[in-house]
């Protein structure tokens, strides 16, 4: 499988420029990527640094990377462009056609897209996040009341990563319920569920995947265990399809779809705080 370097450049924290452009990635499936991420190119001893070492890789691979980059100060920005390599600018890209089409100048301001302008967005989202943490793993589930969504699944199948991001991203009160072998053996939901059927959203996973992500966190257990993982998959959605939980396989999906499509399935996105 051939291997390519990527850059993602930016002049803040760089999740813009990682979000899309792993978006755009994800498209070459025959390809390996080798993620850099370069974040505060905000003067020119930064963006000269940054130069320097994609040229490096460059002549290390003998191939020139991909730069996605989200710099905002043209300067800054031709100075990276001016390295080795395939170079992408999300702001060069779009703000051209959208000064042409509003008949406005942009300010080419740095930090915009992280900016504090709304305030009571910025807040819900910081609520939502502790939220999301505070009831992480059913450690605490008399604040379900207060949930949005409620994800279920079997342990390692992805509910705290998208509980975080529906959280930081959207303001989605999210929390998560970890459904153990003593759930599913029983074959009926938990109480703590039951009475929040509504907002019960369920992930699942491919056993063969579970059963490598698990591996990797504890080798040779039964935990890990070819038959526990495909015992704990399989009862998990025979409860999701007996309680009508409407539920989505992890296993090829990005963090972004899993939380775009439980947002929409569930209508929660009609309750984004951002």
């Amino acid at each position: 499988m051939p291997k390519r370097t990527v850059f993602f450049v930016s002049d803040q924290t760089g999740v813009t420029a990682e979000t899309m452009g792993h978006s755009l990635l994800t498209q070459f499936e025959r390809v390996e990527f080798r993620a850099i991420t370069l974040p505060f190119i905000a003067t020119a001893e930064k963006a000269l640094e940054a130069r320097e070492r994609v040229n490096a890789a460059a002549l290390a691979e003998g191939m020139p990377p991909i730069v996605f980059s989200t710099l905002v100060k043209d300067d800054l920005r031709d100075m990276v462009k001016a390295a080795n390599c395939v170079f992408l600018d999300f702001f060069e890209a779009f703000l051209g056609p959208l000064e042409a089409a509003l008949d406005s100048k942009s300010s080419h301001a740095p930090g915009r897209a992280h900016g504090m302008a709304d305030i009571a967005g910025y807040t819900a989202r910081i609520d939502a996040t502790n939220f999301a943490l505070a009831n992480d793993d059913g450690v605490h589930t008399r604040d379900y009341q207060h949930a949005d969504v409620v994800l279920v699944g079997v342990s390692r199948s992805g509910k705290t990563p998208t509980c975080l991001y529906m959280a930081i991203h959207y303001g989605i009160m999210a929390a998560n319920y970890p459904l153990t072998e003593e759930d599913l053996e029983g074959g009926s939901l938990p109480a703590a569920l039951a009475q929040h059927l509504p907002k019960l959203y369920g992930l699942t996973i491919r056993p063969d995947r579970l059963q490598q992500i698990r591996h990797e966190r504890r080798p040779d257990s039964r935990y890990a265990s070819a038959q526990q993982v495909a015992f704990e998959v399989r009862s998990a959605e025979a409860l999701f399809e007996r309680f009508g939980i409407p539920f989505l396989d992890t296993t090829d999906c990005s963090i972004e779809e899993l939380g775009s499509r439980i947002m929409h399935r569930t209508g929660a996105e009609g309750r984004m705080r951002s």
